[in-house]
Formats: structure tokens, sequence, C-alpha cells
């Protein structure tokens, strides 16, 4: 068993000018600080903003923002401080932005200055955002990389001299080139979503429209969570990912108590997904080829009710497309031994605690990951190739991806 003591807008307006500090920002949200002296450079840098209607402005000339470390350690996490101004590298496929698909426009975490838009995002399969084009060339700056014994262009804000990333010329048309950048560099700000230019007709096309279900949930458990987490964070359509339990009561929901095994709970993983790109039965398919369904309560040396191979259903669809696919596994002969996964109603589902959301991304090198977690990514990336974020990301990313 795992060592517990061991682990450690949609807004009115689209973005502003903020005049003074040629900055840009959510309407409603709390501008920055006034310049101090601490922002006292007279070094002028020349950028574009956008303005009220969301388009951009003509080249102006603004000051740079420079501060000490001090200042930037107080407005950045600690991981933000050491990808951007220690000029750091994100894990692969731990990113936060990588699989944003909203509308809107990514700025600088440090200065906000506007840097890339939605619309010039694509999936590079390397396990970074990336990009085919800034919002302007005036926002960034290149220039000569020659650390860890390669040779690449480094991309850094105009404004602020934050790390993004790097730039390689193997993108996709028009411009050829691919921006390769950190999550953690930069901010998203979704922007409202296009309205139809005649509101009756919109709503007479709604009306008439078939109905699409584009979000679903499952719930499903196969040991520990934090394996079961980074198995399905790679899966095409699987939009959101999130560890908790399932199968027990409110009160006793947390990882103290269901480190018991008495409070009825599993280590449970809820997938939120797109129907119309990974169907139920693909999901319990690539579950049940990363977790062995025939060992009662038990994932290797993790033993225990906690850790039980469960399918929990949410509603009767479910629980019938669960059973028949049980029921052909077991037809089928795929497994040695009967299985002994369970079907069992969803009650709740309840989040885990902080620590335990995306471990395996943020801990790679903790023993328990790296001899239980990692070989069941890497077998999915073996066995569901053309399942992946990307279709067939290698690991880590592509050679000199980032």
């Amino acid at each position: 068993m795992r060592n517990p003591c061991g682990l450690a807008f949609f807004f009115t307006a689209f973005v502003f000018v903020l005049v003074g500090l040629g900055a840009c920002a959510p309407a409603g949200a709390e501008p920055p600080a006034a310049p101090s002296s601490l922002e006292g450079s007279k070094e002028m840098v020349r950028v574009r903003l956008l303005g009220p209607d969301g388009k951009l402005g003509e080249p102006l000339d603004t000051a740079k923002l420079v501060l000490p470390d001090e200042e930037w350690m107080k407005r950045l996490t600690p991981e933000q401080f050491r990808i951007v101004r220690g000029k750091g590298t994100e894990r692969a496929f731990c990113g936060g932005l990588l699989h944003e698909k909203g509308s809107g426009v990514f700025v600088c975490v440090g200065c906000g200055l506007p840097l890339f838009e939605s619309r010039s995002k694509f999936e590079s399969g390397t396990g970074w955002p990336s990009f085919f084009r800034p919002i302007a060339a005036e926002n960034v700056r290149e220039e000569s990389d020659e650390s860890h014994d390669m040779v690449r262009t480094e991309l850094l804000c105009r404004r602020c001299d934050g790390h993004l990333g790097h730039v390689f010329p193997d993108g996709p048309p028009p411009t050829g080139r691919r921006y390769c950048l950190n999550s953690e560099s930069l901010r998203f700000v979704l922007t409202d979503a296009a309205k139809p230019a005649d509101a009756a007709a919109g709503a007479a096309a709604v009306a008439v429209a078939p109905e699409k279900k584009s979000r679903a949930e499952l719930v499903v458990a196969g040991g520990c969570f934090w394996c079961v987490e980074a198995v399905f964070d790679q899966i095409e359509g699987v939009l959101d990912v999130q560890s908790g339990y399932a199968g027990g009561a409110a009160d006793t929901a947390n990882y103290k108590a269901v480190c018991t095994g008495n409070t009825g709970h599993a280590e449970a993983v809820k997938l939120v997904y797109d129907p119309a790109k990974v169907s139920f039965e693909e999901l319990l398919k690539v579950h049940f080829a990363t977790h062995d369904p025939t060992t009662l309560n038990r994932q290797g040396n993790d033993e225990g009710t906690q850790y039980r191979s469960a399918v929990f259903y949410a509603n009767e669809e479910e629980r019938q497309l669960a059973s028949a696919f049980l029921a052909d596994m077991t037809a089928a002969k795929v497994l040695p031994r009967p299985i002994v996964t369970t079907l069992e109603p969803l009650k709740a589902f309840y989040p885990a605690e902080a620590y335990h959301q995306d471990f395996v991304c943020r801990n790679p090198y903790q023993p328990y990951v790296r001899a239980i977690a990692l070989p069941k990514v890497e077998k999915v990336r073996e066995k569901f190739k053309d399942m992946l974020k990307g279709k067939g990301g290698a690991a880590g990313g592509a050679p000199g991806g980032k």
C-alpha cells in the first residue's frame, strides 16, 4: 500500500488597454498596481494591444516591465517563476493549457501582453501548447538558445522578457512554424462566443437543430487513482480527468479515512469526455487494458476495498453498456481468471484533495509513480496509439520538441 506520509470572463468587454501600463486585462478584473519605482524602466518597447472591440491596435511605444526577482516571486507561483524567469520547461503533456479549446487570447502571465489567439493553436503531439503564429509579431521576440547542447530559437515576451518556450520550423501552413510554449508562461482569457447576426434566425436554427451531446461523464476505479488519472489524461476526447472517491458517504470522503479500507469508497476517477470523439465502450477498453480486473480488492501490492475494480454507472444505459462489455470480455476469455469488477450505482463523486490531482505529471520521479504509474502510461501509448491526443505524440515530446 502507498505510504501517505511519503506524499509530501466570460466577460462583457473583450480586453481593454491600460494606458499607463500598456497591458491588457479582462473587463471587471482587478487592474495591475500602478507603476512603482520597481517598474521605472526607461527602456521603451513597441507592441500592439487589443482595444475594447477586441481588435489589434496600431503599434505603440510603452515602457518595458523590469522587476527584481523578489518582486517576480511575489507575483508568480514558484513553478511560473522557475519557467518564466528561470527559463525552465514544464513536463510534456502536463500543462494546464495543453488541451484548452476555448475561444480567446493567451496572454503573458507576467505582464498581460496578448501573445497568441486560440485560432492559431493546433495539436502538435509534442506535449506542449503549440501555435503557428503570434497575435502580433511585435509582441514577441526571438533569440538564439544554445543551452543543453542544442541550438534552438527561444521565444520571449517583448514587454517583460518572460521566457515562453521555443520556435521550430516544422509547423503547419500558412507559416510553417511551431511556437512551442509552456502553459505556465501563459494565462488564457476567454472571450464572448459569437452571436448570430439575426437573433430570430439564430433562434430558429437552434430550434430545428438536432440535439448534440458534447459532454458526458464516466466514473471508474482500478487501483491507485494516480495511475488511472494518468492513463486517461492522454486519450483524445477526454476533456478532463479528476481523482476522487466514490461508493461511500460524504463525511468519510477523505484520503486518511479511505486508506483504512472501511469507508466503502473506492479510489475513483471521473472522466469528462466528448462522445463524438471517444465512446463509452472505448474508454472501458482502455480501462480494462491498464489494470487487473481479476484481483479482488487489490491491484499489485495495493490491497483493500478502496483499490477494487469498479464501474460506477450514472443511469440504466451506462449499466447496460458496462454489463454487456463485461459479458463480452468473459465470453471471449480475454483474461485467464474470472473478472471481479463490480458495477455500482453512482450516488456521488467526491473530488480528492488537491495534492492528488495531476500527481503523476507533477511527481514523475516519485518511486511509486516510476514503478507503477508510468509503465501503465507507456502501455497506453504503445497499445492505443490511434487514441492518443495528437495521435501518437511520443513520451516526453518529439525529439527537439521543446
